[in-house]
């Protein structure tokens, strides 16, 4: 997961399924390949801004995009250790365009403001793990709280209906916090390729929210009886839970990464799409 450095094992991954030689993995991956997200059917028009949040530790910048127009219901959303980045801002716009009032987050904001990686998803991990490391599950826990307080002040956020939240990689355990931190007012949670989501798993399931788990591939391989304590531990809670192994490789969703999957991170959007439609309705 988030804990070590991907490219090796990515390598192999290409190279036996034919898609890949070790040469043009290498142009990639010095590339950072930065790929555009596929246009929103009936997109509403947005109104996107830079936002300072405040924390009970400071402030935090954030990016929020929303409807031009009425109230959609709020997200919250959590990126890879690579943080808030153009690729993040595209995912957010996208989401508001499907109609939702979105804050995308830097939850490094104690450390720096973003960018906080030097090479945006082409970042080597050691140079980032500090960062990841710095997030405690207390100082998650008021972040959290601080978000969803923030969201519930703004005109574009409609009160009567649930929250979302979702993660991507270090984002899915922060996702899972979020939903322990404010257990009534997040209806969904939603985790790609989401690291140590099993130490964090007691406190979402005992939230009031229904799940979207959306796991690599290579993740899977690496921990293979997680996507089972999952599954029994949100059926013991009287969660609803859909949760699935998709065939790729941990990170296949930011647009950013080398391992970028389009036809995988459709599926899994359609998905985050169709949990939203029911929980947040």
């Amino acid at each position: 997961m988030c804990d070590r450095d991907h490219s090796q094992e990515e390598l192999e991954y290409f190279q036996a399924r034919g898609l890949v030689t070790r040469k043009q993995f290498g142009v990639m991956l010095g590339a950072g390949i930065a790929m555009m997200l596929p246009k929103v059917a009936n997109a509403v028009t947005v109104t996107e801004s830079e936002v300072k949040v405040k924390t009970p530790d400071g402030t935090a910048d954030c990016y929020f995009v929303h409807p031009s127009a009425g109230t959609a219901p709020g997200v919250v959303v959590w990126p890879d250790i690579f943080g808030l980045r153009p690729a993040f801002r595209q995912m957010g716009k996208r989401l508001a365009e499907s109609g939702y009032s979105v804050l995308v987050v830097n939850p490094f904001y104690r450390k720096q403001p973003a960018p906080t990686a030097s090479k945006g998803a082409a970042t080597p991990i050691p140079e980032v793990m500090p960062l990841m490391q710095s997030l405690a599950e207390a100082t998650t826990t008021t972040d959290a709280k601080a978000f969803i307080g923030w969201l519930d002040q703004q005109a574009s956020v409609a009160k009567n209906r649930k929250i979302g939240t979702q993660g991507y990689c270090m984002g899915g355990f922060l996702a899972f916090r979020t939903a322990a931190a404010v257990p009534d007012r997040v209806g969904a949670v939603a985790t790609f390729h989401g690291a140590n989501l099993v130490p964090n798993l007691p406190g979402a399931a005992k939230s009031k929210a229904q799940f979207l788990i959306a796991i690599a591939e290579s993740d899977d391989k690496q921990a293979p009886n997680d996507k089972t304590v999952l599954k029994d531990t949100f059926a013991k809670a009287g969660l609803p839970a859909e949760i699935e192994v998709y065939p790729t490789m941990h990170g296949w969703c930011p647009p950013d990464t080398n391992v970028y999957n389009m036809e995988q991170a459709e599926k899994a959007w359609s998905r985050l799409l169709a949990l939203y439609g029911k929980a947040l309705a």
